[in-house]
């Protein structure tokens, strides 16, 4: 499943239901204005946080984002409530109200969760999904990828011929970069890094890390069948293969003296 800057519909959301063909929105729209001369060959850590925060902003304009008083972002903040600085790293939170099942980070810290996720997973794998995402902030895999995308797509050919600046951003050029970004794929290292942080994340905040292999077999499940049911291929990621991931989790928390949960569907 690709996430198409063209398919968010109209988010028709009551107490906790979500409209059946919502998806999250990319970012057609320039972003130059926090960062317009930009040096595209040497885009500093700040020049990467300011388009970083004003795309952010754009993603939370024009995707529908539960309000306070919803069901799941009462459920979220129950669960992030004090996570808004963790390991050193500001963070927050919020709910989109799409059918994707995706998580994402930026960053800013800025960590955004779809309701997708959220009416499949229980509070303890969303957990370990949101330690996951977490852990790519501060292993800085999240800045160097969103700085990769703006080098090789919006800013590519955006360097004026005085000064080496960027040009202002197009809406062909934000188009490609909002494709790139809604599929930034890590490596084998990155995600095994990134899973290692989420197991430690579970583990601090008190909560049997086995639910970090139970999310993993959650998104197995969920890709058994013949549609994508809405599952990013972001969080879906194949580097390394999820079997592999499960097992790996699995075997540290059992190493670790930890009993897997037995849950009820």
């Amino acid at each position: 499943m690709t996430l198409r800057k063209t398919l968010l519909a109209l988010a028709l959301v009551g107490s906790g239901v979500v409209a059946a063909h919502a998806q999250i929105k990319i970012n057609t729209k320039s972003i130059g204005s926090a960062a317009k001369a930009v040096k595209a060959a040497t885009l500093s850590n700040d020049d990467v946080i300011a388009y970083t925060k004003e795309y952010i902003t754009w993603m939370d304009e024009h995707n529908p984002v539960a309000p306070a008083d919803h069901e799941l972002a009462k459920r979220l903040q129950k669960l992030t409530g004090n996570l808004s600085n963790y390991d050193g790293q500001q963070l927050n939170f919020k709910v989109y109200l799409v059918r994707d099942v995706n998580a994402f980070a930026c960053a800013d810290g800025s960590v955004r969760v779809c309701a997708g996720l959220m009416e499949v997973m229980d509070d303890n794998e969303v957990l370990g999904v949101l330690g996951h995402e977490i852990g790519h902030v501060k292993n800085q895999d999240s800045k160097d990828a969103f700085r990769t995308a703006l080098l090789t797509s919006a800013l590519k050919d955006g360097v004026s011929s005085q000064g080496g600046t960027a040009a202002t951003l197009t809406d062909s050029q934000l188009g490609e970069l909002g494709e790139q970004v809604a599929n930034m794929s890590f490596s084998r290292k990155q995600e095994s890094l990134a899973d290692d942080y989420g197991y430690k994340f579970l583990k601090d905040n008190k909560v049997n890390p086995w639910y970090m292999a139970m999310a993993f077999e959650r998104l197995l499940e969920l890709s058994g069948g013949a549609s994508d049911g809405g599952l990013s291929k972001k969080l879906f990621s194949s580097h390394p293969d999820t079997k592999k991931r499960v097992e790996e989790m699995s075997q540290k928390a059992t190493k670790d003296g930890f009993e897997k949960p037995i849950v009820n569907k």
